[in-house]
């Protein structure tokens, strides 16, 4: 059978049985796409691991209109979804490549960014809660850094969504499942403040009150998107003086670093940032490693 025969089928099971995002079966259809592409659509079973260096040397050496190259790990993702459909056949008994012939490219140790709790509140401190953007603006950051939720699952947030009475409620993330979310009490009351000011009953827990995002005819207030939030962050960071790159993801970052520096364990972070595998929530343990000796340090007798 032919490769693009079997790649919608492939996806629609990423999909459905995988219960994987449509954006990751986007963008596997995609990564797909060029393996077609690169072997002229072949037959599944006259994959070779010799095709494969080819393909690696192809994608290491591709580039888009713009003279662009592909980064390793955008090459790495290419390899990923390539070897979970080899491995899709196997499970259906097609004669295909093994997917464990497939190798991954090592890349860099991905470092993270994190603000310490004094640069958070230096960050708050800049906000003007004398105004509804700003009570919406205080209310983001605190949620944010409270919960570690991710921006895509803080824009979805509608009212009805959070409970600042109970302070813990439940969202659906990354693979469609769903997980607690807990946050503290100047989170809680932080976005209690934020609504008690709006006169709206949209259901959006964040507006946008950008001219640009005010739906045409209607007046009504759009969701506040990903890109404001992170325009919103940046402005902030700046404005308190902060060198450091700061997106939505480093208050992500900033909360699983200040959980793990208090003694939380690695097991119990990985199910409050959602992580699938515990080996994307060991990226944090290095940041942590200079914590443990001065502990270390002043605690133990030389």
């Amino acid at each position: 059978m032919y490769m693009s025969e079997l790649l919608l089928e492939y996806i629609e099971h990423l999909e459905v049985e995988g219960g994987r995002s449509a954006r990751t079966a986007e963008n596997y259809t995609l990564y797909l796409e060029r393996f077609v592409e690169f072997t002229n659509d072949i037959t599944v079973d006259k994959i070779t691991s010799d095709i494969i260096r080819k393909y690696r040397l192809w994608l290491n050496r591709y580039k888009n209109e713009g003279g662009d190259e592909l980064a390793t790990i955008t090459q790495s993702y290419h390899l990923i979804a390539l070897r979970g459909f080899l491995g899709y056949l196997s499970k259906r008994d097609i004669a295909s490549l093994s997917p464990d012939k497939i190798e991954l490219p090592k890349t860099a140790r991905k470092q993270v960014t994190f603000l310490d709790y004094d640069e958070v509140e230096r960050l708050l401190d800049q906000i003007d809660t004398s105004t509804e953007v700003g009570l919406r603006d205080r209310a983001i950051i605190e949620l944010l850094f409270s919960s570690g939720l991710r921006v895509s699952e803080l824009v979805n947030l509608n009212r009805d969504h959070i409970n600042t009475k109970r302070r813990e409620f439940m969202v659906r993330g990354k693979g469609q499942k769903d997980r607690p979310i807990f946050i503290s009490e100047a989170a809680a009351n932080q976005v209690d403040d934020y609504l008690a000011k709006r006169t709206d009953t949209l259901p959006p827990l964040f507006l946008s009150y950008s001219r640009n995002n005010v739906t045409s005819n209607t007046g009504d207030y759009r969701r506040l998107t990903a890109r404001s939030i992170q325009r919103i962050i940046n402005r902030y960071a700046r404005l308190a003086g902060i060198t450091k790159h700061v997106s939505p993801h480093t208050m992500r970052h900033s909360f699983a670093t200040d959980l793990l520096m208090n003694g939380a364990d690695l097991r119990s972070v990985q199910s409050m940032l959602g992580h699938s595998n515990i080996s994307t929530t060991q990226i944090y343990t290095h940041v942590t490693d200079q914590h443990l000796k001065e502990i270390y340090e002043k605690f133990h007798s030389s």
